[in-house]
């Protein structure tokens, strides 16, 4: 079965669903520019293409059928902590977006989507740029970017809810309220709650998320204003331990977070309750367009973030000095070890102002941009005594963060008969200024970095009549995150030299891609196979290394009831040499696979539409060997797998008003597979086969 399904896939390895030139797209001018630049992307439109199987998941497994995306789950059934890579980059190396705002983390550089539940039933599209891309705001991409770009209001009123169920107890209701257009048939806003709650593949790995979203848009003639606010709340107990080949084998669903043992450290003999990651994150956006003529027109945004929370262990046998705290008597002897709660805090603030000016000068196009952002963080631990009283919660470590980046661009793109000519130059200036307030726990460092990069893109499209081959360079830099320095002060910023070749062409009913790309990396900052305390992973620079892959992808409406798409990645992820410290010293393995990174990675989707308005679809994801660390060593090699969604919708003949419903079965093969982990090796186990059923309503 496995077999005859990775056969099919790969017979037609070609995607173009999300890159036609049909795709429509909002009034914002960075997603008009971004289609005409020499790059690999895509561009989903979210209520065509990701609707049907929006029923509670994450915005990365909604995605994971995009071309060399990989998405990965804490909890196993993609709802709460979730992520993806893209050509084998980590989330860390991709940079996302809200509306052009960086969403990555200032300071680890992470995406947590866990933070923005529901995220996509606010969207109108997703950009995806692979590789290096054009510039944008945030850090730089260096395996891709990724831009989510919110909805407007309606321009009449309605109402709707969007409500599912299914495996493990996962369940979503939504209610959004649309105005439709007042005042003067000026202003419109809309309205959105969301509640999530999933118990979890993984043992007590349940997650409860709430989610708001709140927009207005004024337009005046040549001005529109846009209000936005948005955000989260989450409440999930920690999966993010994984386990070892052993357990997975015989018991995948095992959890260890929270795991209380007896004195002699072999069995458990219960689990802490509260083992959990707890966080609130808003977001408020001011977007201001504004058209001086038909030519010219300057967007403005003002955003401001706010997140603060906490996650909470059960520390079991630590000492009393590392939260400097006194030893405690105990029927005359003193005591040096005990169990604690412990609550490790983030209070952070980000906001910044980004401006882009667009103009046309006859065959010349132009996109100016300014960036102003300041992140501004404080960390700070708590502590409280489990079996002695006196110790109430009192702070043992303190430290604060700044991050300043001052950057601005140019790009343009010049028509020239059949060519057109792509010029980008982008400058970034960082500032990182962090320091230890009150030490303990080994937290916090006093460092103090600035960096400037100078980042230059061009290239060339070629225009043959539905379609154009293009090619493009880009040099870029990046930054180390927090955790980078941390470990190693002396972690060196990464460069990356990215040649890409494209074709596009549509024949027919039948349109098609191929991409090949060279992506030459200079002190990349490799996942090395180990995760910290709170499940992140640990990076290390590998010196030389490269990305080389080709990207194939094809749309085939065979008729106006059957369509086929594909897509197929195919690519070779070497470090150089890769030198790593070990117990044993330095160690150089020579030349070795990249962690996580596979060489195939091949999507295949089948839909069947009976009659009007009924739509069955069958997706497949097949994700070749990859390994857990850099070492080559086989131990820490995942195996190949291939997973197979099936999911059906039905939109009810009503005259006015409207109502779905839908199916969606994951996994319907029941295949046990790993698709991420750390070297060990341990893993984080996927669901089996699981189910979601939802319904949409709308009156109008």
């Amino acid at each position: 079965m496995k077999g005859l399904l990775f056969l099919g896939v790969f017979i037609a390895p070609f995607y173009f669903s999300q890159t036609t030139d049909s795709v429509q797209v909002t009034s914002i001018k960075a997603v008009e520019f971004t289609k005409r630049t020499p790059v690999a992307k895509s561009i989903i439109n979210v209520d065509k293409e990701l609707a049907d199987k929006n029923l509670g998941q994450d915005l990365p497994i909604l995605l994971k059928n995009q071309m060399s995306v990989i998405s990965t789950s804490d909890a196993g059934n993609g709802v709460g902590y979730t992520g993806l890579r893209i050509r084998g980059t980590a989330g860390t190396s991709i940079n996302v977006m809200l509306n052009g705002v960086p969403y990555n983390d200032s300071e680890s550089q992470g995406t947590f989507f866990v933070n923005v539940p529901d995220l996509t039933s606010s969207a109108s599209q997703i950009v995806i740029q692979r590789g290096v891309g054009s510039s944008s705001n945030g850090v730089s991409a260096f395996g891709a970017s990724v831009n989510v770009i919110s909805r407007d209001p309606s321009d009449t009123f309605s109402v709707r809810t969007d409500d599912s169920y299914g495996s493990f107890n996962t369940y979503k209701y939504s209610a959004e309220v649309n105005s439709g257009k007042f005042w003067k048939n000026r202003l419109s806003v809309m309205g959105r709650y969301t509640h999530i709650h999933s118990d979890g593949f993984i043992d007590r790995a349940f997650s409860d998320l709430h989610s708001y979203n709140f927009s207005a848009l004024f337009q005046e003639k040549n001005t529109e204003l846009r209000f936005l606010a948005f955000g989260g709340k989450e409440k999930t107990y920690q999966a993010w331990n994984g386990i070892d080949k052993a357990t997975w084998e015989t018991n995948p669903r095992f959890n260890y977070s929270g795991a209380i043992y007896d004195a002699n450290w072999e069995n458990i003999t219960g689990y802490y309750d509260n083992e959990t990651d707890n966080y609130r994150q808003n977001h408020y956006q001011f977007l201001w367009n504004q058209r001086f003529s038909d030519a010219w027109k300057l967007e403005t945004t003002a955003h401001y973030t706010k997140g603060k929370g906490f996650y909470e262990n059960y520390k079991q046998g630590d000492p009393f000095a590392r939260y400097s705290l006194p030893n405690q008597a105990v029927n005359g002897t003193e005591e040096e070890y005990s169990d604690f709660i412990r609550k490790k805090w983030l209070d952070n603030d980000f906001y910044g102002v980004i401006s882009t000016l667009y103009g046309k000068l006859g065959n010349l196009d132009l996109n100016v941009g300014a960036v102003a952002n300041q992140y501004y963080g404080k960390h700070f631990g708590n502590v409280t005594g489990v079996f002695f009283p006196q110790i109430q919660e009192s702070e043992y470590y303190r430290n604060r963060s700044i991050k300043n980046e001052v950057s601005g661009f140019a790009k343009a793109i010049y028509k020239l008969g059949q060519f057109e000519i792509f010029g980008d130059l982008q400058l970034r200036n960082i500032d990182y200024d962090t320091k230890i307030q009150l030490a303990g726990d080994s937290e916090g460092a006093d460092l103090d970095r600035k960096w400037t990069f100078f980042n230059p893109k061009a290239g060339v499209n070629y225009n043959i009549g539905n379609g154009k081959i293009f090619l493009s360079y880009a040099n870029a830099h990046r930054e180390p995150n927090r955790d980078d320095l941390f470990a190693n002060p002396d972690t060196k910023a990464e460069t990356l030299h990215d040649f890409e070749a494209g074709l596009e062409k549509q024949v027919g009913k039948v349109a098609f891609t191929a991409n090949a790309y060279y992506m030459y990396y200079e002190d990349q900052l490799v996942l090395n196979g180990q995760i910290n305390n709170v499940g992140e992973f640990i990076r290390t620079n590998s010196g030389k290394s490269y990305r080389a892959g080709i990207e194939l992808g094809v749309l085939a409406k065979l008729s106006d009831k059957l369509q086929l798409s594909a897509n197929t990645t195919l690519s070779s992820n070497k470090n150089k040499e890769f030198i790593s410290e070990t117990d044993e010293g330095l160690v150089n393995y020579g030349k070795t696979d990249i962690s996580f990174s596979p060489n195939v990675i091949a999507n295949g989707n089948v839909t069947y539409s009976p009659f009007k308005d009924f739509n069955v679809g069958v997706t497949a994801q097949y994700v070749g060997k990859q390994f857990l660390d850099n070492s080559g060593d086989k131990v820490n090699q995942l195996e190949d797998y291939l997973v197979p969604d099936f999911n059906v919708s039905y939109k009810l003949p009503l005259a006015k008003n409207e109502v779905v419903l839908r199916f969606l079965l994951n996994n319907f093969t029941d295949t046990k597979y790993v698709n991420n982990g750390f070297s060990g090796p341990y893993y984080f186990a996927q669901a089996g086969i699981n189910f979601m059923f939802g319904v949409s309503i709308k009156i109008n």
